[in-house]
């Protein structure tokens, strides 16, 4: 049942389309007229972002934009899928996690603000609270969930994979890298917002059957990241920051795995998992070829893998077209497999 604001209610399987598509347009009128009122706060309070030094030359003029706009729609991404489902455990619980996760990236943002330069909290500091919000999900998750039923991992052709007690640490795992995948996505204007409205929107597909609640969430949550690229597309007007990269790869996470849709997670995350994967293999082949002077070759111009297509030639509106593109392509593909 969808109900907001108890006046307005209507049957969620008698008209799932529509139940999803309303907190989706909410949360995106919402967010979009949030932003006009927050992102002018942001400027009089000079929260701007400090451009990195090794980044691309072009990003320097992108220097004061104000960043932490998560605040802009990560509140209001978790408040009408809360309400739309009458404040169902289970997004109660993805949404507690979310907000732990932009909690987290808030923090990492004030810190670089307040010093003045690029470095926020330590990564070592980031990466354990991340971790320590991932564990407590789980052991919720665990004392929530049947242990034979969420212990399993659904593949294509009706193969099942159980993992047994190894699918706890698989799942902090996934906390870690979804996130830190989303986060390093944020870097070329309207890319992590709108890649991360399509696969919220393919994980409600997804989720749609089984955990009807969950696809209000991701409704609420693509609605949410549609509204900031209404302020966020290029040029942009204002970053999301870690305060908002962070909570989407948290809340992508907890959705995957409270729904038991790790393997479709993995597929519509290709994105993010492209762009992690650019940056570790762009370390290894550089400690892999040093030499005598202590000096390696890089495998990409810069990475991730955005900026190395900025540095090849690409525009910052043909990279996020084409990431777009492929976003939904891996979206169709998982229905498809599914």
């Amino acid at each position: 049942m969808l109900v907001l604001g108890g006046s307005f209610s209507f049957d969620y399987g008698a008209n799932r389309n529509a139940s999803v598509f309303l907190p989706l347009l909410i949360a995106f009128l919402g967010t979009a007229a949030m932003g006009f009122a927050v992102i002018p706060m942001l400027q009089r309070l000079k929260a701007g972002q400090f451009i990195r030094d090794d980044g691309p030359q072009t990003h320097f003029k992108k220097a004061g934009t104000p960043t932490m706009g998560g605040i802009t729609f990560i509140p209001i991404a978790l408040v009408i899928p809360l309400i739309a489902s009458d404040f169902h455990p289970e997004v109660l619980a993805v949404s507690l996690i979310t907000l732990s996760y932009a909690l987290i990236g808030f923090v990492d943002d004030w810190q670089i603000l307040v010093k003045k330069n690029n470095h926020g909290i330590p990564p070592r500091v980031k990466l354990g609270l991340q971790l320590l919000s991932a564990i407590a999900f789980c052991v919720w998750l665990g004392l929530e969930a049947q242990p034979d039923n969420i212990t399993t991992i659904d593949l294509p052709l009706g193969m099942v994979l159980p993992l047994a007690g190894l699918f706890w640490p698989l799942a902090v795992f996934v906390f870690a890298a979804e996130s830190n995948a989303t986060n390093l996505t944020d870097g070329v204007d309207g890319l992590a917002g709108g890649t991360c409205a399509i696969a919220f929107l393919g994980l409600a597909m997804v989720v749609q059957a089984t955990h009807p609640e969950l696809t209000l969430f991701c409704a609420g949550m693509s609605g949410a990241c549609l509204g900031f690229v209404f302020h966020n597309h290029h040029p942009a007007r204002v970053f999301m920051g870690d305060t908002g990269s962070l909570a989407l790869g948290g809340a992508l996470a907890a959705v995957g795995i409270t729904s038991e849709q790790l393997f479709p997670l993995f597929l519509i995350s290709g994105i993010f998992f492209a762009e992690s994967l650019s940056v570790i293999a762009q370390v290894l082949y550089y400690k892999a070829t040093k030499d005598e002077t202590g000096v390696g070759k890089r495998l990409f111009k810069m990475s991730p893998l955005h900026h190395h297509l900025e540095l090849s030639g690409w525009s910052e509106t043909q990279i996020v077209a084409a990431f777009y593109a492929i976003a939904l392509l891996l979206v169709l593909l998982t229905l498809f497999l599914l």
